[in-house]
């Protein structure tokens, strides 16, 4: 039976915890997580489309580009194929700010850093999949502001699932050494501290353990996405919820940092992480007051016809 402090980095781990059978399964359950979190993104995306679809917010009536969608079907495509891309653009930013955290370990060893399976910078990777995903909506002719905020549920929906996989299969995404005399009574042990044993980075962690981070997240990150899916029907101007969406992201990752294993940088000693969500909380900040007038017309009901089939 799984345990909630251990690891299982391959799917045969799981199959063998559950069943006590040991089969040859070397899929990574990181990456298997990864693509549920896919999975799940996208459907919430493509709900939230279709409605926007309706209510006319996507594509101008008068958009001369011959790319743009002009049906749920080729929207439906154009969605597959952008979450596609928001996945691969978000590795590689994530890649690629984690090898610039650290150029000494890049330059003594590049093709190792670059290809490794762990260190990733979720931030960097937020930070490369929108600018891409932005560029992707312009050659489409689709507006870029309403696309934004049917993103903004989904990318948190996304988050929350994908660390799931890294809690799962123990990559060092942990937290610091916990201590015990801190934990609040309430609170189960697991969710304090945990050796995670057998983790795919074959690391000891001795007793009490460390803190279990990717779970916190992944609790907030749910909640975070229900305060997003209630809101997705406001009455501000296109652009405001996906500035919220930047805003709660921001605050969310400067209150786990502080328990999190980091390289710190800096005159004021913080991880880069801490430093790229205090620009990203000022950018989301701006967005919330530049998009607070009200529209001059609701977004509209969601229409009982549309199915996510």
């Amino acid at each position: 039976m799984p345990l909630p402090d251990e690891s299982y980095p391959y799917l045969s781990d799981v199959v063998k915890a559950l069943s006590g059978v040991d089969l040859p399964l070397p899929m990574p359950m990181f990456g298997l997580l990864v693509l549920v979190a896919l999975v799940a993104a996208t459907f919430v995306l493509r709900l939230e489309l279709r409605r926007r679809w309706a209510t006319g917010e996507l594509v101008p009536e008068d958009q001369g580009n011959a790319a743009a969608p002009r049906s749920l079907e080729q929207l439906d495509e154009f969605t597959t194929t952008f979450a596609a891309a928001m996945l691969l653009s978000g590795i590689a930013g994530a890649k690629l700010f984690s090898v610039l955290e650290d150029p000494g370990a890049a330059l003594a060893d590049p093709v190792g850093q670059v290809f490794s399976s762990n260190g990733f910078n979720i931030i960097g990777g937020l930070v490369v999949a929108t600018a891409v995903g932005v560029l992707m909506l312009r050659r489409k002719g689709i507006r870029v502001p309403p696309f934004l905020d049917a993103a903004a549920p989904a990318l948190m929906l996304g988050y929350a699932v994908g660390r799931i996989g890294c809690q799962v299969s123990g990559d060092g995404d942990w937290g610091v050494v916990a201590d015990p005399a801190g934990k609040p009574a309430w609170l189960p042990t697991w969710l304090w501290a945990q050796q995670y044993e057998g983790n795919i980075v074959g690391v000891q962690i001795p007793a009490p353990g460390v803190h279990p981070t990717p779970v916190w997240e992944t609790v907030i990150g749910l909640a975070l996405f229900g305060v997003l899916w209630a809101l997705r029907r406001h009455t501000f101007r296109s652009g405001w919820l996906f500035s919220l969406w930047i805003v709660l992201s921001a605050v969310e990752r400067l209150l786990i940092e502080p328990f999190r294993v980091n390289e710190l940088h800096g005159p004021w000693a913080l991880s880069q992480a801490q430093y790229l969500s205090a620009v990203f909380l000022v950018v989301g900040l701006a967005g919330l007051v530049r998009f607070r007038a009200r529209r001059t017309s609701s977004p509209g009901p969601e229409p009982s016809t549309v199915s996510p089939d």
